[in-house]
């Protein structure tokens, strides 16, 4: 038991009295302390029970709240998924249209040098329609000075086919004054007539005609190896002619070349392989 003295109020004829006032006093301010302790412990325990229970409370909640997250951020993450595909998907479109394009790129600059090249020839085919009537204006005197010489090397050149080439400059001469026929046609007959009479100088012939020897007319075998001779050889085969040139007639030939000159005209035919002969050849100047 607590004691309390009190030394102010102190009586020591009654001492004993007011001590046993104190302790009666202190014991019974230790019955309360000891009620509030007990009813503070209760309190506590109230106290502690509530927090308890929003304690819980709020452990729910989280817990709500976290599956709340949890969900939002696997949808986030989905979102997320979704997105990187897309992307993916975007890049390699994003290639495939930059790799073609590159290849267009390459198309057009190939196309365009062709439609460049294509221009060039096309600037040069109308230059030369623009000059097609100065060109006619050129070539038609060209054409007639072309047959004009053409006429004047048949009449002095030996004889081969002369009435077949005669026919062929008259020919040309009939078209020059033809309204139907186009100027790029009468060019290219002159032409041609030019190439046959080409021909003449490359190839061994033998054809049937005749000849005048003594005023009488006789059918003859002709023979022309090139421009180098141009023979006859009678049907009988007895007599044979060369052409002189620069006397511009027929000169019969000895019997020793008779044999020759009929091989040659065989050999012309067809009749016998090619071979050596023997021909009255004049030497070149």
């Amino acid at each position: 038991m607590l004691r309390v003295y009190d030394y102010d109020n102190y009586n020591f004829s009654a001492g004993k009295t007011k001590r046993r006032e104190h302790q009666i006093m202190v014991g019974n301010m230790s019955k309360m302390s000891k009620r509030t302790q007990i009813a503070s412990c209760i309190l506590g325990a109230l106290a502690l029970g509530n927090a308890s229970i929003a304690s819980a409370d709020q452990l729910q909640d989280l817990q709500k709240a976290e599956i709340k997250v949890q969900k939002a951020s696997a949808k986030s993450q989905e979102k997320i998924n979704n997105l990187f595909e897309q992307s993916q998907e975007l890049l390699a479109e994003y290639r495939n249209v930059i790799d073609t394009t590159e290849g267009l790129k390459v198309y057009n600059d190939y196309l365009a040098n062709l439609v460049a090249d294509q221009q060039r020839g096309i600037d040069s085919y109308q230059r030369q329609i623009d000059s097609i009537d100065e060109t006619r204006q050129n070539i038609v005197p060209l054409m007639f000075s072309m047959i004009d010489s053409l006429e004047e090397f048949v009449n002095l050149d030996i004889p081969i086919n002369i009435d077949e080439r005669r026919n062929r400059i008259q020919g040309l001469r009939d078209v020059m004054t033809n309204s139907n026929v186009t100027v790029a046609e009468r060019f290219r007959l002159v032409l041609e007539a030019y190439q046959t009479e080409n021909e003449y100088g490359t190839k061994i012939e033998s054809k049937t005609g005749t000849i005048e020897d003594g005023g009488q007319e006789i059918t003859v075998d002709f023979f022309n190896l090139g421009r180098t001779a141009l023979l006859a050889l009678s049907k009988d085969q007895k007599s044979a002619w060369v052409w002189d040139n620069k006397a511009r007639s027929y000169q019969k030939l000895g019997d020793e070349y008779l044999s020759s000159i009929i091989n040659a005209v065989r050999m012309a035919k067809g009749l016998v392989p090619q071979d050596l002969i023997k021909l009255p050849i004049e030497a070149a100047e």
